[in-house]
């Protein structure tokens, strides 16, 4: 692989340096770095952040192709600016088996647009009641340490009890989607002002809450690790800044449209804003960045959850729910937390690479942008502005809320363990 040589980038942020790539490493990091027979990438004062890393993508494959597959949601990923996503397991068959695991980790490494990672069910067929085999997923090629029913709580206390106790044994962790079912039948959106004046079935904070108060003591109680998925009320925000108070081992995310959007926006009934766990109220909004800046939730993650056209343009009540986020998702947190000046772009890197890798165990990713470390990159023109284009985007769908918003930040390059995944905007 020959060399490559980025002249002039802002290496988190801080003064323009060079940064010279041989191979799959970063060989040096400094000014004035020149190169015999290197390509020259001019970074004209953008910031180059460490790869990002996803610990919550929805690719679909096996069984839901026509919404995404593993290709084109790695496409997507590079173009956002990852190299590394966490493959959610509500695939069809459920990734509960050693098999099916095994077969995401192989189309992952054979697209090559950045390392996939499974994640395996908590319970079989996400049923949530008997546990799905957790040694074996964990001890396969695929190396599965995160497991989580996403889409689905394991609401049952005692077979939530177990897994934690199972994982522990080799250090793995259960991430949590923290919704009580019986709090939330037939909910639309989220319980308040706006879903009363709409006449739309209320989904409760309390209902979020309630599960993940229940399950920090758990893991206290077991003495394992527990994530919780897209956390996304301010009440939530305290459980865990309570938790983490008392020494609990307990990470928690944050989605880019949770940082952004409230439930305001359902008042149009336009199914794009429907979602699980619902849009929140300003006040919600408020407190996760606050808490995403103080470190209370430890990540962003998208929570890519593409759908094809027909399960979106249809009425409110029968609409899936999600929203497509690996392309869009560094731009709002661009615009929510680095142009408020509540995170600086070292900030961005800690939350958005640094601590996804080290909760899912990314080995070679999340690393400093110095000498000796993997090449896993992307370069950010942080000074663009546009207006989001679905149709560019190289998902296979399209179920954004940004269609037609302007937003800021541009990924302009992202390099995979040297190897360039985006040049210029565009997809090797």
């Amino acid at each position: 692989m020959s060399k490559i040589l980025i002249r002039g980038a802002k290496v988190l942020g801080g003064e323009p340096q060079d940064v010279l790539i041989d191979g799959e490493v970063i060989e040096a990091v400094g000014t004035g770095l020149s190169a015999e027979g290197a390509e020259v990438v001019e970074a004209g004062g953008k910031v180059l952040l460490p790869g990002l890393v996803d610990l919550h993508t929805h690719l679909r494959e096996p069984g839901r192709e026509d919404s995404e597959t593993v290709l084109t949601g790695t496409r997507a990923a590079a173009s956002g600016g990852y190299t590394a996503v966490f493959a959610m397991a509500n695939t069809f068959p459920v990734a509960d088996t050693a098999g099916v695991v095994e077969q995401v980790y192989r189309l992952g490494r054979e697209h090559g647009y950045c390392d996939v990672q499974p994640i395996g069910a908590v319970t079989v067929g996400l049923e949530g009641r008997k546990l799905a085999e957790l040694g074996a997923m964990h001890e396969s090629a695929a190396g599965v340490t995160v497991f989580s029913d996403d889409g689905k709580c394991v609401d049952d206390a005692v077979i939530m009890r177990r897994a934690l106790e199972y994982v522990k044994a080799f250090g793995g962790v259960v991430a949590q989607h923290a919704q009580e079912p019986r709090l939330t039948e037939g909910a639309q959106m989220n319980e308040g002002v706006v879903s009363a004046e709409l006449g739309l079935g209320g989904w409760p904070a309390v209902a979020e809450e309630s599960i993940i108060a229940r399950d920090v003591l758990l893991a206290e109680h077991v003495g394992s690790r527990v994530h919780i998925c897209h956390l996304s009320t301010a009440g939530s925000v305290e459980i865990v800044r309570w938790a983490k108070s008392r020494g609990i081992d307990v990470t928690a995310e944050v989605t880019p449209h949770h940082l952004l959007l409230t439930d305001e926006l359902v008042r149009t009934y336009n199914p794009v804003y429907k979602v699980n766990p619902p849009l929140r109220t300003e006040r919600d909004v408020h407190a996760l960045r606050e808490a995403l800046a103080d470190g209370t939730i430890d990540i962003v993650a998208t929570d890519h959850a593409p759908h094809p056209h027909e399960d979106k343009d249809c009425e409110w009540a029968a609409a899936a729910m999600g929203m497509v986020g690996l392309e869009t998702a560094l731009s709002v947190v661009q615009e929510t937390m680095v142009d408020t000046g509540l995170l600086d772009w070292a900030g961005v890197a800690d939350r958005m690479s640094a601590k996804p890798a080290q909760i899912g165990q990314a080995t070679g990713h999340g690393r400093p942008v110095s000498a000796g470390e993997p090449a896993n990159l992307t370069l950010v023109d942080t000074e663009y502005r546009g207006q989001v284009d679905p149709a560019g985007f190289a998902s296979r769908s399209r179920n954004t809320p940004y269609q037609g918003r302007e937003l800021p930040g541009r990924v302009t390059h992202t390099w995979l363990r040297g190897k360039a995944t985006l040049v210029d905007g565009k997809l090797t």
